[in-house]
């Protein structure tokens, strides 16, 4: 693997490369073979031994899927890390290989609908229990921990009410009581927001967002400490939530344009959440980086800007909400976020459908809860069409 003599954001993440092949190619190939030669039995041998580096099945490693690995390694500041197949695959995996029968985890409420579903409806039938906190409130935390917690996992910003938790302090936290710390770094990316820095002990991406940035492929990924890292990629290796050659190409090319991406989503993002501030329409507005914030001064202090997503909830409620979005005309509707087009989700009904209400009540999904993933289209365009949803 080429890496570059810098610690530059955006030229790690162009520059970091596969090795090139004979034909000396500047943009790197897409490696398309489920398996790799060898040049005799004994180095087959060695090689599944363990004790000769190299290539030897595409659903252990393969060029593209080590790239980006490699690039997001590198940009997150961690030590080891693997793609995976998606993003869910990414954090069931970071779970998985590391609990077992009898442990217990502590995590922060507002989560994605799937991790709810791992962590209450998968992982309990493994002997595996959860106790979930309020994330905004650390001085909470200790009241879940029992002898048996092992892990604290949490997302920030949150999905989908956008409330921080102070990295930290949930640093500070996981090591008074010997808890992993597990973090989704999925909203943020690593160009606006580094938990490893702050003292985090894993990292999980949804490669299907921001990542890849165009709607285009499913990935996912995992970042961290090498001690950790090992028995995660022997669970993989073995399970199979292998990420495929193309999709781990276009995930590690769409790295090279994810700073200058990000700052544009961000730029378009906090202007929308301005003008959603000031309409009467608005019950409130949740965005990071809007003065507004309960935790603004936490956003400053850990996210380098305030995102693509912005949450908010209009006077009607549910009604006047689902008037809303279907009275977009440049905006989608679709279940997913991070891409170039601008993206109008109804939480409640959708990403978090198949929670409680009480759960989703204490995650801080309203009935009438809007997420719109700011996208890349010209900034008036934007907001002239939530403008005129308004009405």
């Amino acid at each position: 693997m080429k890496h570059p003599p810098t610690e530059s954001f955006e030229t790690v993440a162009i520059r970091t490369q596969a090795k090139r092949s004979g034909f000396q190619e500047h943009a790197v190939p897409i490696y398309t073979t489920s398996s790799f030669v060898f040049d005799s039995a004994e180095q087959a041998r060695r090689r599944f031994a363990g004790e000769e580096e190299g290539m030897v099945y595409s659903r252990y490693a393969n060029p593209n899927t080590d790239e980006c690995s490699a690039k997001l390694i590198a940009l997150e500041g961690a030590e080891d890390g693997l793609m995976t197949a998606s993003g869910m695959a990414a954090v069931f995996c970071s779970l998985a290989a590391l609990l077992k029968a009898g442990d217990h985890v502590v995590a922060a409420r507002s989560l994605f609908g799937s991790t709810h579903q791992i962590l209450n409806n998968i992982l309990s039938g493994w002997q595996i229990d959860c106790s979930f906190v309020d994330g905004c409130q650390p001085d909470t935390w200790s009241e879940a921990v029992t002898d048996r917690s092992r892990m604290f996992i949490l997302e920030t910003p949150t999905n989908p009410s956008l409330d921080l938790v102070d990295l930290e302090a949930a640093a500070a936290f996981s090591q008074k009581h010997n808890l992993i710390l597990n973090v989704d770094n999925c909203f943020a990316t690593p160009y606006l927001q580094n938990p490893i820095q702050s003292g985090a002990d894993l990292v999980t991406h949804s490669g299907t967002k921001f990542m890849d940035g165009q709607g285009r492929v499913i990935g996912g990924a995992i970042v961290g400490r090498t001690e950790l890292i090992e028995p995660i990629r022997f669970f993989a290796r073995h399970t199979g939530p292998s990420l495929s050659p193309f999709n781990a190409w276009i995930l590690s090319k769409s790295l090279e344009t994810l700073a200058v991406r990000m700052e544009a989503h961000c730029e378009r993002a906090l202007a929308l959440a301005r003008f959603l501030e000031s309409s009467p329409e608005v019950a409130w507005v949740k965005y990071p980086h809007l003065p507004s914030h309960p935790q603004y001064d936490l956003a400053l202090k850990q996210m380098r800007r305030g995102g693509a997503l912005v949450s908010f909830e209009l006077r009607g409620g549910l009604a006047q909400g689902q008037r809303f979005l279907d009275a977009l005309k440049l905006l989608s509707l679709t279940a997913n976020l991070g891409d170039t087009r601008s993206i109008a989700t109804h939480p409640a009904s959708t990403t978090h459908s198949k929670l409680t209400e009480e759960a989703r009540l204490a995650a801080g999904v309203t009935p009438g809860l809007v997420r719109i993933s700011a996208g890349l289209e010209t900034q008036a365009d934007i907001l002239a069409d939530v403008a005129q949803a308004i009405g």
